[in-house]
């Protein structure tokens, strides 16, 4: 952990470009949405090219074709500080190790970096190498693999020595039962008797041999046992022991791992994060570029000005990371660190917190005594938020305060424009959401994606789930996800951008954007998606067409209204 110095930084960047006449921002930027500043950008674009023609490490991205090497995209971080003497300049920082490193000349050094070769982690790395170095030689051990071997055989001996016994004594006693029912039509008579007792001794004498066989077994099984066990229960104090020293070797790293704020107040990792859900730390956290940045210009006395981060490379196979592109930090390993070291720092405030429907009007397209259909406006909740109550359900229990259970039946995303069903009853309400619990309701969206998508229709089959690391940005994943299927069509190709049709089959949150920006989906996101693709004015997805039977009536229901945005 270093600690602050007077010396000029040497991570330092003085600016390439000419950034005379450029005004600074009025307040650093809030880090988990915004719109990067442009000193910021220019900075990025100074580490971009630097990214393109270094040649003091090597890193395979995945952007040159035909490399068959490990493929990692990284994200990158750029800070714009100024110095005591008012000069601007920025740092620069890496999410992570790079080149299976962690101190590069071009990149601010990690908070605390556990690959030195003389700090107390690769000491107690050390250690519990060594045990485990003994615990495989232990498990190893000739005299242990064959005790194994021999407990595991008998015991397979013994199981098909008993089973053969128990199918022998079966059919005796099946026999004996056929026995006794003649017997039992004979008149009574010593003969008679005489036999049933002989048959009665002869089951006696089966359970008794079957009892001492399970006996003569169990005493053989419990000696190689007791062998094994000799072996098991070394390993297992070895083992105890690697669990005792890993988990002190973790609290140190937590106790040592430590983040300053504007005051140089220090706070640990562990302490940071004890009053998160998780309680501990998550792994990675504080390895991020965001982190590394500000620690950095802390300690050496730089005032942050303008924090940017973006992706460069290869996207991963789950997330949806596109090269080049602008990303705010994560949440679930950033957001407690952050809102740690950036007190003091005056900052934008918050965006979410802002009602995105203030001003929107809520327009009725379709309505009845049972059911009201509203075009909802992009940027406006369905339902009420954790920090926003404004919403469809609140609007419209405003607007009709007879129906004491009115209810909205599914939902749009917030930036999701379009059609959106709402029912006055709770009959009403379970009749059409049993109808979308079974798939029978049709929706069609319509999309402008950008770039040119090549086919012109298909199914998109791609499960999916919450981002824990990062809400509430969702992500494919194959062993925990959802079924999430989406079919599609080309409607026009112009200018660069693909206008599609989207028909949902299941109804995952940010189904249709995932499926349309990620890899092994379209690989094209939805213009103006500002969590899968690039921010622009608005997301330009529309729910423009339902169709469902009217829980009432029994009549079918077709409502049908354009996008705006087309």
């Amino acid at each position: 952990m270093s600690e602050p110095s007077n010396k000029n930084p040497s991570h330092f960047n003085s600016f390439q470009s000419d950034i005379d006449g450029i005004p600074l921002p009025e307040k650093f930027n809030y880090p988990f949405y915004y719109v990067p500043h442009e000193l910021a950008l220019m900075a990025s674009k100074e580490l971009q090219e630097y990214l393109h023609t270094q040649s003091d490490w090597e890193h395979d991205f995945g952007m040159d074709v035909g490399n068959d090497g490990l493929i990692v995209g990284k994200m990158f971080g750029v800070l714009v500080v100024k110095n005591a003497l008012d000069e601007l300049g920025y740092l620069c920082a890496v999410s992570g190790k790079l080149a299976g490193h962690n101190q590069h000349e071009k990149f601010v050094p990690p908070v605390f970096d556990i690959l030195l070769e003389d700090g107390f982690f690769r000491k107690g790395e050390a250690i519990i190498s060594e045990i485990n170095e003994r615990i495989e030689a232990k498990e190893s051990d000739p005299e242990f693999v064959l005790a194994r071997k021999q407990l595991a055989e008998n015991r397979k001996l013994s199981e098909d020595e008993l089973d053969a016994l128990k199918r022998v004594q079966k059919k005796k006693k099946e026999d004996r039962q056929l026995l006794r029912n003649q017997l039992e039509l004979m008149k009574s008579g010593d003969d008679r008797t005489a036999q049933l007792s002989a048959l009665d001794q002869e089951s006696i004498t089966d359970h008794y041999e079957l009892k001492q066989l399970k006996k003569q077994w169990k005493q053989m099984l419990s000696s190689l046992e007791s062998e094994v066990a000799r072996f098991q229960d070394a390993i297992n104090v070895m083992k105890e022991e690697r669990k005792s020293r890993s988990g002190a070797l973790q609290d140190a790293i937590f106790d040592e791992y430590y983040f300053v704020n504007k005051a140089l107040e220090k706070r640990s990792v562990g302490d940071i994060f004890k009053n998160t859900a998780e309680g501990r730390p998550k792994a990675g956290a504080g390895e991020c570029a965001a982190p590394k940045l500000l620690q950095y210009a802390f300690l050496h006395q730089l005032e942050p000005i303008a924090l940017a981060e973006f992706w460069w490379g290869q996207s991963p196979k789950t997330e949806i990371r596109n090269h080049g592109h602008y990303y705010p930090a994560c949440r679930g390993k950033c957001e407690p660190i952050l809102g740690h070291m950036l007190q003091g720092i005056e900052m934008d405030e918050n965006p979410m917190l802002k009602n995105p429907a203030e001003g929107k009007d809520l327009s009725i397209v379709w309505e009845d005594e049972y059911v009201v259909i509203v075009n909802k406006p992009h940027e406006f909740l369905s339902v009420p938020g954790r920090r926003i109550d404004d919403s469809v359900l609140t609007r419209l229990r405003e607007h009709f305060p007879e129906c004491k259970e009115l209810m909205v039946v599914h939902r749009l995303d917030m930036s999701t424009s379009g059609l959106l069903i709402a029912a006055k009853t709770m009959e009403v309400y379970k009749s059409l959401q049993s109808q979308f619990l079974r798939r029978e309701v049709k929706k069609r969206y319509v999309a402008m994606l950008e770039g040119i998508v090549e086919k012109d229709e298909g199914l998109i089959d791609l499960p999916i789930r919450v981002n824990l690391e990062d809400r509430p940005h969702q992500m494919v994943c194959y062993e925990y996800g959802k079924p999430a299927q989406t079919r599609w069509k080309v409607i026009e190709r112009n200018n660069g951008r693909t206008k599609v049709h989207f028909f949902p089959i299941t109804g995952r949150t940010h189904q249709l954007r995932v499926h349309a920006a990620h890899m092994e989906g379209l690989n094209h996101p939805i213009v103006g998606d500002d969590l899968y693709g690039k921010r622009s004015t608005r997301l330009h997805l529309h729910a423009e067409r339902l169709e469902f039977r009217h829980p009432i009536t029994d009549e079918m229901v077709v409502v049908e209204v354009p996008a705006v945005f087309l």
